[in-house]
C-alpha cells in the first residue's frame, strides 16, 4: 500500500524495500488513526454544541438557580506574580455569584507580590483556625481584607509548586466547591455562574471546567475584559488555535462521553470534600492538574461510586500565553512530561474492566494519539529524509503525503474555527476568522514540527529521569490598561 512513496529503483522483494513499505505503512495507519480520533470528537462536538452554549441553553439565564447556588472558595496561587496579581484579583472579586471567597495564596515568593496585595488590598494579619487536611508546606501567616470581607491572602513556605500552594489553599477554604485558577488569568463576569450550576443539574457531578482562552491581544481594564482581539505575536496567534481545538471540540467531545481526562489548571471548580478524600493534589507531579482528575476518575471507579466529571464550554477564563520561545519550549516540556507521569502512574486504568470509555477509549487515546505523536512524528520526518538520502523516496509522491498531512490538519483547525463561529463567535470582526485561518496554514511550516521537538525533548527527559521543575515564566502583561496594573 506505500509502494507509491518510493523510487522504482528501490522497489523488489528484497527485506530493505520490505522494511521501508512496512514502516511507511505504519505512519500512514497512525496518520489515520490520529485523524479518525480527532474527527470523531469533533463530529460530537457538532452535534451538540447548540445545546450547551449561549445560543441554545435557557438555563444558564443569571438568575434561574442563585438561591441553591453552593459556595465557593476561588484558590489564585501566586509565585512571583506582582505584574499582574492586583489585576487578577480585583477582576475576580468583581464576579456576578451571590457567595464567593477569594483566597490568595503567596507561594514563598522573592518579588513584591506579597506587598502589592497589603497595599492595594488593606490586608491584615487575621488569626484563622484550619486543619493540614491535605499535605502542604507549612503556612505562616493568614491575612484578611479590611475592605473586602471575602478577600484571604495565604503566605507560605515555598513548597516546590502549584499542587503544594493549591492544597494550602483547600486547607484554609470553608466553602464546599472550589475553583483552580492561576494569577495571570481573568474569568468573565458570569464564568462562575455558568460552569458551578452544572453540580445542580447532576448531582453527583465532582469537578467541571470551563473553556480557557488566550487574554494576548485583548485588553483587559480595571479588571475587566474591555475588548475582545487577537495577539499581534505570531506564537500566540498560534496557541489560539491549538486552545481552540483543545477546548472547542477535544474536552467538549470527551465530556459527552463520560471520558474528561483533564481540566485546565487555570479554571476548574471541584468539590472539597472529594478532592481532600483522595489526598489533594500531589506536589510532586508536574501534570499536577491532569494528575488530579485521573486519580478521581480511578478513585471512583475502583470503588464502585457514581460520579461525572464535566466540561462546560461557556463558562470562559482568557490566561495569558507565552509570546517568547523560551517560556513556550519549557512550557510545552512540562506538559508532556507531566502527561507521560500522570499516564505511566494511573496505567492500570487502561482497559481496566468496569472502567468504561475512561479506560477502554480516552485513556488509550492518550497513550496513542497524544502521548506518542511527538515521537511518531519527528521519526518519520527523520525516516522520509533518510530515504531521500539515500535515493528510495520518490520525491513527488512524498510531496503529496506531506501535502495530505497539512490538508488534514488543516481541516481540524478549520473545523475548529467554524465551530467557534457557530457557537460563540467572541472574534467579532470577520477579518479575524481570516487571519485564524492563515495562520492554521502557517503553523503546519515549523510551527507545528518545533513543538513536536520539545515535546519529544520532554519524553527524553522523563524517560532519563532527568529532574524536573516549574521553571521562572516570562509573563505578558501588554493586555493589562495602564491604571490597572497595580502597584
Amino acid at each position: 500500500m506505500s509502494e507509491w512513496l518510493l523510487t522504482p529503483a528501490s522497489m523488489g522483494s528484497g527485506p530493505l524495500a520490505v522494511l521501508t513499505s512496512v514502516i511507511y505503512l505504519f505512519f500512514l495507519i497512525y496518520q489515520v488513526i490520529v485523524f479518525g480520533s480527532y474527527m470523531s470528537l469533533n463530529l460530537i462536538a457538532f452535534s451538540i454544541v447548540r445545546h450547551v452554549t449561549r445560543g441554545g441553553r435557557e438555563m444558564y439565564l443569571p438568575r434561574v438557580y442563585d438561591a441553591a447556588l453552593p459556595g465557593v472558595s476561588i484558590l489564585l496561587t501566586a509565585y512571583n506574580e506582582e505584574k499582574l496579581i492586583a489585576t487578577s484579583v480585583r477582576s475576580l472579586l468583581q464576579l456576578n455569584y451571590p457567595q464567593f471567597e477569594l483566597v490568595v495564596i503567596h507561594d514563598g515568593g522573592n518579588d513584591d507580590t506579597i506587598g502589592i496585595m497589603i497595599r492595594e488590598f488593606a490586608m491584615e494579619p487575621c488569626p484563622m483556625a484550619f486543619r493540614y487536611e491535605v499535605p502542604c508546606a507549612p503556612i505562616k501567616a493568614v491575612y484578611r481584607s479590611l475592605r473586602f470581607p471575602n478577600l484571604v491572602l495565604i503566605d507560605k513556605v515555598n513548597g516546590g509548586g502549584k499542587a503544594d500552594a493549591n492544597n494550602a489553599g483547600i486547607n484554609v477554604a470553608k466553602y464546599p466547591l472550589y475553583c483552580g485558577m492561576d494569577s495571570d488569568s481573568v474569568l468573565e463576569r458570569d464564568s462562575l455562574l455558568r460552569v458551578v450550576r452544572i453540580f445542580l443539574e447532576r448531582e453527583d457531578t465532582i469537578a467541571a471546567g470551563g473553556t480557557v482562552r488566550i487574554v494576548n491581544g485583548c485588553r483587559v481594564h480595571n479588571g475587566q475584559l474591555a475588548n475582545i482581539g487577537l495577539p499581534k505575536s505570531r506564537l500566540a496567534k498560534m496557541q489560539v488555535l491549538e486552545y481552540m481545538r483543545a477546548f472547542l471540540f477535544g474536552r467538549l467531545g470527551w465530556s459527552q462521553l463520560d471520558a474528561l481526562l483533564i481540566i485546565s489548571g487555570a479554571f476548574g471548580v471541584f468539590k472539597r470534600d472529594t478532592v481532600i478524600r483522595v489526598g489533594g493534589y500531589k506536589c510532586n507531579s508536574l501534570g499536577e492538574d491532569m494528575e488530579l482528575v485521573v486519580r478521581l476518575h480511578r478513585y471512583h471507579i475502583e470503588n464502585n461510586l457514581p460520579y461525572h466529571i464535566n466540561f462546560v464550554p461557556d463558562p470562559v477564563c482568557w490566561t495569558d500565553a507565552p509570546e517568547d520561545l523560551s517560556t513556550l519550549r519549557k512550557q510545552r516540556i512540562r506538559w508532556q512530561r507531566g502527561l507521560l507521569e500522570v499516564l505511566s502512574e494511573h496505567r492500570s486504568l487502561c482497559f481496566r474492566r468496569g472502567s468504561g470509555t475512561v479506560g477502554w477509549i480516552a485513556f488509550p487515546f492518550m497513550i496513542v494519539v497524544e502521548a506518542l505523536s511527538p515521537m511518531v512524528e519527528i521519526l518519520g520526518f527523520i525516516f522520509t529524509v533518510l530515504l531521500y538520502y539515500v535515493g528510495f523516496l520518490n520525491p513527488e509522491a512524498a510531496l503529496m503525503f506531506f501535502l495530505a498531512t497539512i490538508g488534514l490538519g488543516l481541516v481540524l483547525s478549520c473545523s475548529a474555527i467554524l465551530l467557534e463561529e457557530r457557537s460563540f463567535h467572541v472574534y467579532p470582526r470577520f477579518s479575524d476568522s481570516i487571519n485564524l485561518f492563515l495562520w492554521a496554514i502557517l503553523e503546519n511550516l515549523g510551527y507545528r514540527q518545533l513543538i513536536s521537538w520539545w515535546r519529544l525533548v520532554g519524553t527524553w527527559h522523563w524517560l532519563i529521569g532527568k529532574k524536573a521543575s516549574w521553571g521562572v515564566m516570562a509573563r505578558s502583561t501588554s493586555w493589562v490598561s495602564e491604571d490597572s496594573k497595580g502597584a
